[in-house]
């Protein structure tokens, strides 16, 4: 998948990293990321692989989860939906890191900020407990408002690595 142009930027890159090294200077970043060696269809093998990984925790958890807890139990679906949210985050982070294009990029970062609010989500849910459902979907319309905007912003605006950060960080 990768184009001439791709991988013209990839060779630059090193010969850059090269002469930067040469010269006593430290490593620059590229488009705010640190070079990575690729190997074999993966931009950033060891990324890709934890991603993997822990995508694969994810569903382990989710299926020992659901032979363990009935569906009838009150936080059954919002626990499975956060498992599926998240499982869905770690994929779009392992295609991302094994091919970083602008697409693969949106998905990992918009998925990732959907799982941190799922998280924010189940904590009210939890916290709250299912006694005041109307206090839940006051939260769960501010948490789907804030996504829809935080999502509209790196879309529309400006796709901006730090305000990503700061927003989930905050958020989380």
């Amino acid at each position: 998948g990768w184009t001439c142009r791709d991988d013209c930027q990839y060779e630059c890159m090193w010969l850059t990293v090269q002469h930067y090294q040469r010269g006593g200077h430290r490593v620059p970043q590229f488009h705010g990321k640190w070079p990575f060696r690729r190997v074999l269809c993966f931009q950033e093998p060891a990324s890709a692989a934890a991603s993997f990984l822990n995508g694969l925790a994810s569903l382990v958890m989710l299926r020992r989860y659901q032979a363990a807890v009935p569906p009838t139990a009150p936080t059954y679906p919002t626990c499975v939906a956060f498992a599926w949210v998240s499982l869905n985050a770690w994929v779009w982070s392992t295609v991302f890191h094994t091919r970083d294009t602008a697409l693969t990029e949106k998905l990992d970062y918009f998925c990732a900020s959907a799982a941190v609010l799922h998280s924010v989500y189940l904590c009210c849910v939890r916290t709250l407990g299912l006694q005041r459902p109307a206090l839940i979907s006051i939260c769960r319309a501010f948490l789907l408002l804030f996504l829809t905007c935080h999502i509209s912003y790196l879309s529309l605006v400006r796709f901006d690595y730090g305000y990503n950060l700061a927003a989930n960080a905050a958020l989380g």
